[in-house]
């Protein structure tokens, strides 16, 4: 990572600093003033950060305006690689706004800018297709699913408070990108899918939505040992909640990868894939793989970066799932964050009755507590090479009848029998 000094993070959207700030794994970041944000920034980068005159010269508009003018600010944040160079505009939309369709926040400018912003009352309807951002941000596609330099920026929050997901259909008015902007900003979302905005977001939460124990089977059809066991012996459905729980050297990461490869030929899923708290090593693994990951961090990153990383992900497949969908979000490990954060997370899964599911797959030293499926590894199976390494005793599902059938969910209790006599 590059060293940035500070006039080019005080010309950087508040948007790429908490992006900075959680690469840096700088804790409650969240709450910190701008320039108090730069100044932790600074310091973790190996720097220190030079002394203000009292008053704080960071906090003044001028000085912010002057700034930007200067370096022109090119802050870089969560965006691909196809939109290198993209300067993500500052959150144009309020965290505690309550209406979807509300229009955007401006920030407090100087005479001239709310000039300006008067001159903008004559608004350019934009509509286009939605692709969202590793950071939880997102584009106005206008012509998908190429990026252009006519895409609009949407904010982290308009995408959270409208719940839009890949490939929904938007529409509302646009503002002119500023000076430290390359693209222009999504005032509010009026359409979502040809219906208004309001009526999208005033729909039913997806926590309020009705669940039902998971009835559905996956049917992975895998050669695999490993994944022909878990298949028969530890069912799992769509809307289950699965842990595969196990001790250091049990092989959990290569059981989830295993499932990840085989989970991806299944056609009528969304399947992501979230890394926290892994090796640095495992991530380029992941990338190189069948399945990249949505979103990772490393092991050193702290625990509430972590489940940041992971709720990001987790809360694009409960609003796939809360429109009809049926996601399934693998997450390579719980283990290093709070115990509640993990069982918040893994919460999240359910099969909606008459509607969408989200199954949630995820590695962890033992069982969190309110699992549908617990996929238990044997270490000294794993350890000698022989697979399947599933521990039958220490392994179970939660109405299993209503996956296999009750001949099914026969066979598994004969199965654990014989694996208690032997």
């Amino acid at each position: 990572m590059s060293i940035l000094d500070r006039d080019a993070l005080a010309a950087s959207p508040l948007a790429d600093l908490h992006a900075l700030a959680s690469e840096l794994s700088i804790d409650g970041y969240r709450r910190l003033r701008k320039a108090e944000l730069i100044d932790a920034i600074m310091t973790r980068q190996g720097g220190e950060p030079a002394d203000r005159p009292e008053g704080d010269e960071e906090d003044r508009p001028s000085a912010r305006r002057s700034r930007r003018g200067r370096r022109g600010g090119r802050g870089r944040s969560g965006a691909r690689e196809d939109d290198a160079g993209a300067d993500s505009p500052e959150e144009s939309a309020p965290a505690d706004a309550p209406e979807c369709s509300e229009e955007a926040e401006e920030p407090a400018e100087t005479a001239a800018g709310a000039g300006r912003a008067a001159d903008e009352r004559e608004e350019e309807i934009v509509e286009g297709e939605v692709e969202l951002l590793a950071n939880g941000s997102g584009f106005l596609r206008v012509k998908p699913p190429e990026p252009s330099d006519d895409d609009v920026y949407v904010s982290a929050a308009q995408v959270k408070r409208c719940e839009l997901v890949p490939g929904d259909r938007i529409s509302g008015p646009r503002r002119p990108p500023r000076r430290s902007e390359r693209f222009a900003s999504l005032v509010r979302i009026d359409m979502i899918n040809g219906r208004p905005a309001d009526e999208v977001a005033d729909s039913t939460r997806f926590e309020d939505l009705p669940a039902a124990f998971p009835s559905e089977r996956f049917r992975l059809g895998s050669d695999d040992p490993t994944i022909k066991a878990i298949e028969w012996l530890t069912p799992f459905g769509q809307g289950s909640r699965v842990t595969i729980a196990g001790p250091a050297r049990a092989g959990k990461t290569e059981a989830l990868r295993r499932l990840a490869q085989t989970l991806a030929a299944v056609p009528e899923i969304q399947l992501s894939v979230v890394l926290a708290g892994v090796r640095p090593e495992e991530i380029t693994e992941w990338q190189l793989g069948p399945v990249a990951p949505a979103a990772a961090v490393s092991f050193a990153a702290s625990a509430d970066a972590q489940a940041q990383t992971i709720e990001r992900v987790v809360d694009q497949g409960r609003r796939l799932a809360a429109r009809g969908s049926h996601a399934v979000v693998l997450i390579d490990t719980l283990g290093g964050l709070q115990p509640h954060a993990a069982r918040k997370l893994l919460a999240a899964a359910r099969n909606v009755a008459d509607g969408g599911s989200l199954t949630v797959i995820a590695t962890a030293p033992e069982p969190l507590g309110g699992e549908t499926t617990v996929i238990a590894l044997d270490p000294l199976l794993a350890s000698t090479g022989r697979f399947p390494a599933v521990d039958l005793l220490a392994s179970w599902t939660i109405r299993a009848e209503l996956l296999v059938g009750e001949a099914g969910a026969e066979a598994i209790a004969r199965a654990r029998v014989e694996a208690l006599e032997a």
